[in-house]
C-alpha cells in the first residue's frame, strides 16, 4: 500500500479519537462499580434474610433459594467473609439445634421405650424374683447392650454455600465488559494514530 492511498486512509479514520474510547472507559468503569457494589449489597439482604427466617423457624428453604438464585447468577456476592475460615460460610446455627433437639427427643422416647422393654425382658427370664436383686444386673445389661447414640447430623441440613461467577450477564457483567472492549479499542486508536502520525502525515 502506497503513501497516498495510506493518507486517504488515514482522512477517513483520524475522526476516531482515543478520547471517545477513554470516555466510554471511564464512566463504563465507574458504572460497574457501583453495579457490583449493589450486587453486594443486595446478597447482604438476601443472606441476613435466610439468618433472620433461621432465628424464627420461618421459611428457611425459601429464603435459601433466593439467595442461592441470586449468589450463582451474579459478580461480586461472593458469601465468603474473608478471614480465611475452612467452614462454609451460612451455617444456620437455630436450625442446627432444631434439629438436635428433635433428635434428642426421640432419643429420649426410644430410651424410655427401652427400659420398658429391658424390664419386661427379664421379669420373663426370671419371674419368680419378685425382690429384683438379680433383675437390676439384668436391666442394665439389656440396656447397655441395646443402647442407641443419636445419630450425625449431616452438616447439609445447615451448612450452605454458593459460587459467584466471574463474569454476569446483568448491568455490572456488560459495564466491566464494555470496559475491557474500550481500553482495547483506546489502545488500539492511540497506536494506530501514533503510527499514521509518522509514517504518513510526516
Amino acid at each position: 500500500m502506497n503513501k497516498r492511498r495510506l493518507h486517504h486512509l488515514w482522512t477517513k479514520v483520524r475522526w476516531i479519537k482515543p478520547g471517545y474510547f477513554l470516555v466510554l472507559v471511564v464512566i463504563s468503569g465507574v458504572i460497574c462499580i457501583f453495579a457490583l457494589r449493589a450486587n453486594n449489597e443486595h446478597m447482604i439482604k438476601l443472606r441476613s434474610a435466610v439468618y433472620a427466617a433461621d432465628k424464627n423457624d420461618g421459611n428457611v428453604q425459601g429464603a435459601l433459594a433466593q439467595l442461592q438464585a441470586y449468589v450463582t447468577t451474579h459478580m461480586n456476592t461472593n458469601l465468603d467473609t474473608g478471614n480465611g475460615t475452612v467452614y462454609p460460610p451460612i451455617q444456620l446455627r437455630y436450625t442446627y439445634q432444631r434439629i438436635l433437639q428433635a433428635q434428642s427427643e426421640a432419643a429420649a422416647t426410644d430410651n424410655t421405650q427401652l427400659y420398658t422393654e429391658a424390664q419386661t425382658y427379664c421379669q420373663q427370664q426370671d419371674p419368680v424374683d419378685f425382690s429384683g436383686r438379680n433383675r437390676v444386673p439384668c436391666i442394665e445389661q439389656y440396656v447397655e447392650t441395646h443402647d442407641t447414640q443419636l445419630p450425625t447430623i449431616p452438616a447439609a441440613l445447615y451448612e450452605f454455600s454458593f459460587d459467584s461467577p466471574t463474569w454476569s450477564p446483568d448491568l455490572a457483567g456488560w459495564s466491566l465488559l464494555l470496559a475491557g472492549v474500550s481500553g482495547i479499542l483506546f489502545a488500539v486508536t492511540l497506536l494506530a494514530r501514533r503510527w499514521f502520525q509518522h509514517y504518513v502525515v510526516t
